[in-house]
């Protein structure tokens, strides 16, 4: 392993540090949705099932789940005072706008080991190339050259498979996190819309109430006046 290491030249050391780098960050990222994709969805119909009859143990479920992206969006959006529905809409699009970026988290980072890679093997390719013409001398025999211009090949060869496999395989897991991405949107925009049509239900009953209370008070005084 070492003397292919060796025989890919200097572009083995950044592509070693590439690649230490990907794994690390690929296996942050599977820790992150691997917990997400199994636990949050439950906890998010447990909630959507308490609010509907009693929003305070809602809220509170929420609060002990802030660890997941949903609950922290739907825990901001909650903390309004009395918003109108079209308020709590807007808070809820604005806290998911935020935390965007925490799920898209290390992405720049993917992309570029991406782009990079393969460009740094074929830089190895061609630094490889030119110390094998280099090593060519036409006064000598071929046996004197044979030695360094297959070590020359050799080097192009080994960064070129090496930039590939690299970037191959951050390619893999980098499209898997966009597609575990795109479905936390969804997920965000369904339950999302859920709590909105429960919100709107609680927010109608509440002006309701308070219509109710409003016309009692009035008729009350409006009694009072007329017995008195």
């Amino acid at each position: 392993m070492m003397t292919v290491f060796a025989a890919g030249g200097m572009v083995m050391w950044p592509l070693l540090f590439f690649s230490l780098l990907a794994i690390a960050l690929i296996i942050e990222r599977l820790v992150f949705w691997l917990r997400i994709s199994r636990n949050q969805t439950p906890m998010l119909r447990r909630v959507l099932r308490s609010y509907r009859d009693d929003v305070p143990t809602a809220i509170a479920l929420l609060k002990q789940n802030l660890s997941f992206p949903v609950a922290r969006i739907f825990t901001e959006a909650l903390a309004l005072n009395s918003p109108t529905p079209s308020q709590f809409r807007l808070a809820l699009e604005s806290a998911t706008q935020a935390e965007l970026p925490k799920l898209r988290r290390f992405n720049t980072i993917f992309e570029t080991i991406i782009a990079l890679s393969p460009l740094l093997g074929l830089l190895g390719t061609v630094l490889g190339l030119i110390g094998s013409f280099a090593s060519i001398n036409l006064t000598e025999g071929s046996a004197g050259n044979a030695g360094a211009v297959t070590g020359g090949i050799s080097e192009a060869l080994v960064s070129t498979a090496a930039g590939l496999v690299v970037g191959i395989f951050v390619l893999l897991f980098a499209n898997g996190f966009r597609g575990l991405y795109r479905r936390q949107l969804a997920l965000i925009q369904e339950y999302g819309g859920q709590l909105e049509i429960l919100y709107e239900m609680h927010h109608a009953s509440s002006a309701q109430w308070e219509t109710a209370q409003k016309n009692a008070q009035k008729n009350a005084q409006e009694m009072h006046y007329a017995n008195s």
